[in-house]
Formats: C-alpha cells, structure tokens, sequence
C-alpha cells in the first residue's frame, strides 16, 4: 500500500491518534492518516492546544514526529505556552523530532496578494518534513495568513489547497486551525472547509448563566463513520483537551448480584437485603428529610463491613459533615485517620461540570473505593444547563458501574412536601434504586415517610414508612395506614 491510498488492505481507513482519547473515540480510533483536518472554533475555545496535543501525542507515544507552521505565535512564545501542559517543544525541537516553520507576517506590514503562490511556503514545509522525519503537520492558524494578506481569497485558498493535496500525498496527517466568527455561525471565518477539509471540527466555548462550557463536535469525516452532536471536554493543565464522550459509552458492564448494606438494616430489609455491589441508589426528598443522614449510614456501613468509602460533597464543608456525623453517633474522623474514608467537599461553581466528572474519576481511580456518595446532586445542577447537567449524569453513573462499586447520590425536591425536582428528572431512569424521603401531615402532626420507590432486579417493600431521627440516627417505624399521595418522582 502506497502512502497515497486511502484504505488499508482489509478496506478500514488508518487511524492516527490524536491523544484526546475520548475524541478518538468519537471518530472510530482516530483521525483518518494522510488526510487534512480542519479545526474551527472562537478565540479562546482550545485550537491551538489542541492541534499541540495531536503532534505531542503523536512524538511521545508513537514515535511520530511533528512540524508546527505558525501564522501568529512566534515559536518561542507557543513554547511557552504550551510548557504548562507539560509539552517540553523546545527539547524536542532540539533532538530533532519536532521543526517549526515561522510563517508569522511582520506586525506592521501588510503584505498585498497579486498573481502570486506559496510555493515557497510548501517548500518550507516540505524541508522541515524532511529534516525532522515528521509524520505529522499542523498548520496554526490559517485565519492570520487570511488578515494579514489583501487581495482575492479564493487564490489563497487555491494555494492552500495545493499545500494540503501535497502534504496528503507525501503520508502526511495535516491539521489546521481557523477561527470563527461565533459559536454557531459560520464554521470559519474564511471559509476554508470548503476547499482544504476532508475533516471538520468544531470547537465551541459558550458562556452560559456566567459560565463556560466547552464543547467539541465533528462536523464531517470524509469517507469515515463518526459520533454527531457535542461532547463536553476542558483543559487540564497537565493534560491538554480530554474530552468525555457520551456517544462512546455503552451499556457492557457486568451486573453483579452480591448485595451490599445501606447501613441500615430496616432499608436492607426494605430493599430485599440491601443495594446492589455495582447499583447507583438515588436518595430524594426536601431539605431536612434525613438525606445527608442516609449518606452518612451508607459510608459507615461499608467501613464496618471492611470496605473503603469515599464522599463527594457540594452543600456542606468537611467540618459541617464530621459534625453532623459525630452527632449520630459515628465517627469520621477515625474512619479518616485510618484511610478507609475520604471526604472531598467543593463549592459548585468552583469549577465546571466536565472538571468535577475528571475530579471525581481521578480520586476514585487514586483511592480505590468500594463505595461513593455523592450529595448532592442538585447542588450542581445549577451551574449547567440541562443538556450538560444530563451529560454529566450519564457520565458519573457510567464511570461508577464501570469500577463496580456502589454509589449513592442524593436530590433535593422542591418542595417540603416532595415533587419532582430537575435533578429526579434527569437521573431517575439512570439510577437503579430510588428511596423517596417526603413529609407527611397527620392533623397538627407533621410526620416523617421513608418509601423505595425503585429497585431493578429485585423485590422490595411498597409500603411507606414511619421514620423518625435522633442523636443515634434514623429509626424506621410501622407504615403509614393513610398517607396522602406526595411519594411520586
């Protein structure tokens, strides 16, 4: 096979891995060898880190080396930058296996297009490929060659077209970056899609009730399957883009059958013997219902039964939860000091939702628990919209079954006498277990009901109970004889 062919001998185009390992997921194990890609997105929105990352990765794990034209940044300034990801480009350009081209314009002059080529440019390149054995193009960004140029663009675009078609048929891999004029506009601002792309991705960075969110979508890939619609991603310091793909997830994991307790035995029996080992439990009900408490006898539970637990909390600080625990009687601070617990809390907005999923996945691979809380849930619905905070839903509950540990989540309803809250709404079909905590009023009396509305796989109680809370915890009671209809999601 010839490194102008584009299909190997079985028929399947050859991938080329770009390091964001959810977006080669995206595009069927990558981006397709010898092709142009373009990537479009607003100021700010990852280009450039981007098109680093697809070289980096490309000379740190597969021995495929880079050339990196520059219309902007002069080299050394993209160095830098780019030495925050951890991307050391000044080494590798001294041993040989990344070459920059400087093809930014002077700052003051501007240069006028008549009958003119950029042969020159191409054998500027073509010498940098030679020299640095490179196996990788990115071209940064095409949107300053355009501002700085005066004259018809369609020639200019020819000329790119004529780069691009070269560099294809010398094996080369080629990226491009372009801007864009908005979010949703056009999808760049010179149009070079139309006439340099075989591959288009799209990079989007939309505020959003005074936030960002991050989103990368691929528009088209030439010849090439690929997942549609926008998957979130963020920046990371030490790693560049990751993404998290929605369409990449599938429903394989395994379905254990060992039950788990609750940490109370009247909801395990409730439960018909306790959650699920690899279940997600969703815990609903208004504020002062006993939620935080469920949580609290769910990680205490596992600590005693041997196991590690570890909580994420975005309502109350460390403190405020060790307290309130002592105040049940249990003991955080020894499960702590003995490594079996670990408590993170976080402010919402402290960050976005993609980058709590990335805080949430890290230490849970770091600590390695058996059990997760997480309260709650309908802290951070505030912070995304709907479609994010969904995103971020399918996301948690897929990582969390996938380890095959527990998890337990928590809502908040609306109101005191329950209802649905957003958060029901969207994580209530992904749960396998659902405890509705609601308050009922008997005359004068307001009462407290515990009721499992959902449990997949397996039998459990219908009726609602009693319950009540005191300095030992939560204590279930007989049923309701007449209680009024507030147990619904």
């Amino acid at each position: 096979m010839t490194a102008q062919d584009d299909v190997d001998l079985t028929g399947v185009l050859e991938r080329v891995k770009t390091g964001v390992a959810a977006f080669d997921e995206l595009v069927m194990g990558g981006l397709p060898r010898a092709r142009t890609t373009v990537v479009g997105g607003t100021p700010g929105s990852g280009k450039t880190v981007f098109a680093t990352q697809f070289l980096a990765h490309g000379i740190t794990t597969f021995g495929e080396n880079g050339v990196l034209v520059t219309f902007e940044e002069p080299p050394a300034d993209i160095e830098a930058n780019m030495r925050g990801f951890g991307w050391d480009l000044a080494k590798w350009r001294k041993e040989g296996r990344l070459a920059f081209v400087d093809a930014s314009p002077p700052a003051t002059d501007e240069l006028v297009i008549g009958d003119f080529d950029l042969a020159g440019l191409l054998s500027r390149i073509e010498h940098a490929v030679k020299h640095a054995n490179a196996k990788r193009v990115v071209l940064d960004s095409l949107t300053q060659l355009f501002d700085h140029f005066i004259g018809d663009p369609k020639i200019l675009r020819r000329e790119l077209f004529h780069i691009s078609t070269a560099l294809k048929k010398s094996g080369l891999t080629v990226l491009m970056t372009a801007e864009r004029n908005s979010e949703y506009g056009e999808i760049t601002r010179h149009r070079l899609e139309e006439f340099v792309a075989d591959n288009v991705v799209i990079l989007r960075n939309v505020l959003h009730y005074e936030k960002r969110r991050r989103t990368i979508e691929v528009l088209k890939m030439r010849g090439s399957h690929h997942a549609e619609g926008e998957a979130p991603f963020t920046l990371l310091a030490s790693q560049g883009v990751v993404a998290v793909p929605l369409s990449s997830l599938r429903l394989e994991q395994q379905s254990s059958t060992v039950r788990v307790t609750s940490g109370n035995p009247a909801i395990d029996e409730m439960c018909g013997g306790g959650f699920f080992r690899d279940s997600v439990t969703l815990v609903s009900g208004a504020t002062g219902t006993g939620k935080t408490l469920l949580v609290t006898n769910f990680l205490a539970g596992g600590v005693a039964a041997g196991e590690k637990a570890i909580l994420f909390g975005y309502e109350e600080s460390k403190g405020q939860l060790f307290r309130n625990a002592s105040g049940w009687g249990t003991d955080f601070t020894r499960m702590e000091a003995e490594g079996k617990l670990k408590v993170i809390c976080l402010y919402p907005e402290a960050q976005g939702l993609p980058d709590h999923l990335l805080t949430i996945q890290s230490l849970v691979d770091e600590f390695k628990p058996n059990r997760i809380a997480v309260d709650s849930l309908s802290a951070l619905e505030r912070i995304a919209p709907d479609t994010g905070f969904r995103e971020f839903l399918i996301s948690l509950t897929s990582f969390i079954k996938k380890r095959e540990i527990a998890g337990l989540c928590t809502a908040t309803s609306k109101s005191l006498i329950g209802g649905e809250s957003v958060s029901e709404q969207h994580i209530s079909t992904l749960t396998d277990s659902i405890i509705l905590l609601r308050y009922i009023q008997e005359q004068e009396t307001m009462n407290r009901g515990l009721m499992v509305l959902k449990m997949r796989g397996s039998e459990h109680a219908k009726e609602i109970r009693r319950f009540t809370i005191d300095g030992s915890g939560m204590h279930l009671g007989e049923s309701f004889k007449r209680a009024p209809n507030v147990f619904k999601t």
